[in-house]
C-alpha cells in the first residue's frame, strides 16, 4: 500500500487539540455515577461543553501525555492477549473478522470455523491484516464497567470493537458510521484522515470512493492515551504508520437507530392506537377506491395533514401521552447487565414487604416501564397494561452478539424472551410504579391503591424480582 503523506490540515483541528497537562489525572476514569465516568473519559474537556461543541456536529480530539492514562489504556486490550482469547473458542465472523484494505476495497481473509492463532499472528505479521475483535467486553471486566456506565449514561446500547493493525497497513477503506464513535488508542500509533460527511448524521453503514471525498479536514496520528470523537457520517480511513510496531485502539459506539425518527417510528402506532379510541374522525372509513388508486389525491394530503395537526394539538395540551415501547424493549433486552452481577445478588433481598414496611427500588438505573396494549385474547375491548422491564438477567457473554442460531440454546432463549415480557401490573398501578422507579421511599399501607391486597400484590411482585426491598 502506498505510504501515505500528512497534510497541511492538521492545524483545523488544532482549536479542538486539548491537553491533558492542563488538569492532573489522579485516576484515569471515575466510576462514582456515570456522569462521573463520562466526565473522566473525555477529561479535561467538560460534559456541557462537549455537548454543545462537538456532539453531532465536529470531531474532538483529546491528546493526553499523562503516564497513568496511557498505561490504564493499554492495560484495556492488547495484542498479546489474543492468544488466550483464542483457546475459548473464537469463531471467524462472529467473534473477529480479518481484513485488509486493498486499491481502496475491503479484503477480507476470514478462515473457516475456529481461530487458529498461530494462522492469526501469520495473517498478521505476514499479510499485513487488520484483526476486528467483535465486543471485547464480553471477555474484559473493565470494558464491561465501562460500557455498562455508559448505556446508564446515554440510556441506549454501547457496543465496542477493537482493532489491531500492523505497521505500513490499512484495514477499511474510506467510510461512514452509523454510530457515534469514540476511539481509544491503546497501543502504538494510528494515522487518521478525516472528511467532510457526504450524509450528515447517517443511518447506515457506507463505503465511500476516494474520488467522491475530496480533501481531508482533519489529518492526525493518535498515539496511546489519546481519544478521537467522530459523530455519526464522518468520512475516515486510519493506517499504521511506518516505524510503528502495530496500532491497537478500541473503538466505543452507541445512539445507533436512536434519532427524533426513530422515537416517532416507535410512537406513532400507540399515539395514533389511543387517539382512535376517542376521536370519531379517525375511525371513518377511507374514500372509496383509496387502496387500488394509481397515486393519493391532493384531498387525502389535506385530511391527513389535519389528522396530524390535531395529534401534535392534543400533545402539546397534554392530552395525548407519548408511548415509546419498541425501542425500550430492544434497549432492555439488549443491554449490559448491571457491572459483576451475580445470580445470588438477583435473589430477593431481606424481609418480606409487609403493609408497615417502607420499601425502594434496587438497580433502577436497570429498570424501565412501558404501557401497552393487553394481548390477551378476550372478547372485551383491548385494555392498557403496564410492564416492568429489567436487565438484570441479561447475559454480559452475549451482549450486542444478536440473534444465536444454537438449537441447544433455544430452551435458554425461551426463558429469556419470557423474562422480556415483564412483570405485569393494572395500569392504575402506573402512578405507584413511577414514584417508585424515581427513587422515592414508600410506606407499603399509603400506597394510593384502593385496596391493600393490591398494595402488597405490587410490592411482592418486585421484591420476588429482586427488585424491591425493605428499606
Amino acid at each position: 500500500m502506498p505510504k501515505k503523506g500528512r497534510s497541511a490540515v492538521t492545524s483545523n483541528m488544532d482549536k479542538d487539540v486539548m491537553s491533558a497537562k492542563q488538569r492532573k489525572i489522579d485516576s484515569p476514569l471515575c466510576f462514582e455515577s456515570p456522569i462521573s465516568l463520562f466526565q473522566s473519559l473525555i477529561s479535561p474537556m467538560d460534559v456541557e461543553q462537549f455537548f454543545q461543541q462537538h456532539w453531532e456536529k465536529k470531531p474532538l480530539l483529546l491528546q493526553r501525555s499523562d503516564p497513568s492514562v496511557t498505561s490504564y489504556y493499554q492495560s484495556l486490550f492488547q495484542l498479546s492477549d489474543l492468544k488466550q482469547l483464542c483457546t475459548q473458542g473464537l469463531e471467524y465472523a462472529q467473534d473477529l473478522n480479518v481484513c485488509r484494505c486493498v486499491n481502496g476495497k475491503k479484503k477480507v481473509m476470514n478462515k473457516e470455523g475456529r481461530v487458529n492463532y498461530s494462522q492469526l499472528r501469520k495473517d498478521f505479521e505476514q499479510r499485513g491484516a487488520t484483526i476486528q475483535f467483535h465486543q471485547p467486553q464480553r471477555f474484559r471486566d473493565e470494558l464491561w464497567h465501562i460500557q455498562e456506565q455508559l448505556e446508564c449514561f446515554f440510556g441506549t446500547l454501547v457496543g465496542s470493537n477493537v482493532y489491531i493493525t500492523p505497521q505500513e497497513s490499512q484495514g477499511l477503506p474510506p467510510h461512514y458510521d452509523d454510530v457515534e464513535v469514540f476511539i481509544l488508542q491503546l497501543e502504538g500509533q494510528k494515522h487518521w484522515r478525516l472528511y467532510e460527511p457526504t450524509v450528515p448524521l447517517a443511518r447506515e453503514y457506507s463505503l465511500e470512493p476516494e474520488e467522491r471525498i475530496g480533501k481531508p479536514t482533519h489529518d492526525i496520528v493518535l498515539k496511546a492515551g489519546d481519544l478521537l470523537y467522530l459523530p455519526r457520517g464522518t468520512i475516515h480511513q486510519a493506517d499504521t504508520p511506518a516505524g510503528v510496531e502495530h496500532s491497537t485502539h478500541l473503538t466505543l459506539s452507541t445512539y445507533q437507530s436512536t434519532s427524533w425518527g426513530d422515537f416517532l417510528i416507535d410512537v406513532f402506532p400507540s399515539l395514533l392506537f389511543d387517539s382512535m379510541k376517542t376521536d370519531l374522525s379517525l375511525r371513518q372509513g377511507l374514500p372509496r377506491g383509496l387502496l387500488t388508486s394509481a397515486s393519493v389525491s391532493s384531498d387525502v394530503n389535506k385530511q391527513v395533514c389535519v389528522f396530524l395537526r390535531a395529534l401534535a394539538e392534543h400533545i402539546e395540551q397534554g392530552q395525548q401521552e407519548l408511548r415509546s415501547t419498541e425501542m425500550r424493549r430492544d434497549f432492555i433486552s439488549s443491554r449490559l447487565p448491571p457491572y459483576r452481577l451475580q445470580e445470588e445478588d438477583i435473589a430477593p433481598v431481606g424481609k418480606l414487604p409487609a403493609l408497615n414496611d417502607s420499601v425502594c427500588v434496587r438497580f433502577r438505573e436497570h429498570i424501565l416501564l412501558t404501557v401497552e396494549p393487553s394481548q390477551d385474547n378476550t372478547d372485551e375491548a383491548t385494555e392498557l397494561v403496564a410492564f416492568v422491564l429489567h436487565s438484570l438477567k441479561n447475559k454480559r457473554e452475549t451482549h450486542m452478539m444478536g440473534a444465536r442460531g444454537n438449537e441447544e440454546e433455544e430452551d435458554e432463549n425461551e426463558e429469556e424472551d419470557s423474562q422480556f415480557q415483564g412483570l405485569r401490573f393494572p395500569v392504575t398501578h402506573l402512578p405507584v410504579l413511577k414514584r417508585l422507579l424515581s427513587g422515592e421511599r414508600l410506606l407499603v399501607a399509603e400506597l394510593p391503591l384502593q385496596e391493600e391486597a393490591d398494595k402488597l400484590g405490587l410490592v411482592l411482585g418486585l421484591w420476588t424480582e429482586g427488585l424491591l426491598q425493605v428499606c
